[in-house]
């Protein structure tokens, strides 16, 4: 027997597939008596409706809506991965958007997704301003992965960013390292902690910090490189594993060879740091876990398993690989 149909549910119910579809829409002009009949024919199908039609006529929201920052970094793919796991298993499913890491776009893709009436929003690394974070979680429970809040009403999921820009100066301090340049994130979400982190820990060394601003791209690694090549260091930091990999390509064009004279570390260890080609020395952060514990805050907040703001603060690590050696 194959699946069920919405034919199968009006004849077991004995009602008509019109009187069907605006219960799936949740129409409130269908009686309570009959809407209790469609569901139970429902049920005992096995009959499964688009996420969003079953939400509507439970009157009980069985999505969770994404926004994710930037579609081209393949950290937030793996962070989804985990959120999407445990979302699945709790029996939620997702909707998802994004807002380019522009603030008015992500503006949009908040109303958007708050269109859906979800249970609740994963913000991933959102660059929103917090009066819109307050104002979306006015409506349903939110999440934010990769950025931080005082509201009482959002969740929280990062990593120690501090933490982790103090272990690659450390790294690159222990291999003789004492010009080291910073990319940083610009404007984007955790860019401030990491950059701080850099900051304290070569103080912390008695060495002088250099930060070049830029942003979570390629591109911007790229020209970070560009505007040090009259005076370029024995060492970069870059603000995650794409800017790594931009940093990288320009230093190699300009001749300057990776690690025998500039060594580079990225931030993230997505499987684009570990390809044999690339084996960027990177900060790790539990990626997966992220996704999995902005899953669980929301759906605790959905049922009512948890009031008070959670704030998980995870630990990276260091991943050390082939673009990084003792100073030339």
């Amino acid at each position: 027997m194959g699946r069920p149909t919405i034919e199968d549910v009006a004849t077991r119910a004995g009602v008509s597939r019109a009187l069907v579809s605006l219960v799936m829409r949740g129409s409130p002009k269908v009686s309570e008596a009959r809407r209790a009949a469609v569901l139970k024919a429902a049920d005992e199908l096995g009959y499964s409706p688009h996420a969003m039609a079953r939400s509507l006529a439970s009157r009980t929201s069985h999505v969770l809506g994404v926004m994710v920052s930037d579609l081209h970094n393949p950290f937030w793919a793996e962070v989804v991965d985990g959120l999407d796991a445990y979302a699945r298993e709790a029996g939620f499913e997702l909707v998802f958007n994004t807002g380019g890491r522009r603030p008015s776009r992500e503006r949009q893709a908040l109303t958007g997704l708050l269109s859906f009436r979800p249970a609740g929003l994963a913000l991933l690394g959102p660059v929103v301003p917090a009066g819109a974070i307050a104002a979306a979680a006015a409506h349903t429970p939110v999440v934010l992965v990769s950025r931080s809040s005082r509201q009482s009403t959002v969740d929280t999921v990062n990593d120690d960013g501090q933490a982790g820009s103090g272990m690659a100066v450390d790294h690159l301090v222990s291999l003789g390292h004492r010009e080291i340049v910073h990319i940083d994130g610009g404007g984007g979400s955790q860019a401030a902690p990491r950059r701080t982190g850099y900051v304290n820990a070569m103080r912390r060394h008695g060495l002088a910090p250099r930060v070049v601003r830029g942003e979570y791209t390629e591109a911007a690694g790229a020209s970070a490189i560009r505007s040090l090549l009259e005076d370029p260091p024995t060492a970069v930091i870059a603000a995650n594993d794409l800017n790594a990999v931009g940093a990288i390509s320009a230093l190699e064009a300009a001749g300057l060879s990776v690690p025998a004279e500039v060594s580079v570390v990225g931030y993230d260890n997505t499987w684009l740091a570990a390809l044999r080609h690339v084996s960027l020395t990177t900060i790790d952060q539990p990626r997966v876990e992220m996704g999995r514990l902005a899953a669980e805050a929301l759906v605790l907040r959905v049922r009512g398993d948890h009031t008070t703001p959670a704030r998980h603060l995870l630990r990276p690590s260091l991943v050390i690989r082939g673009t990084t050696a003792p100073a030339r």
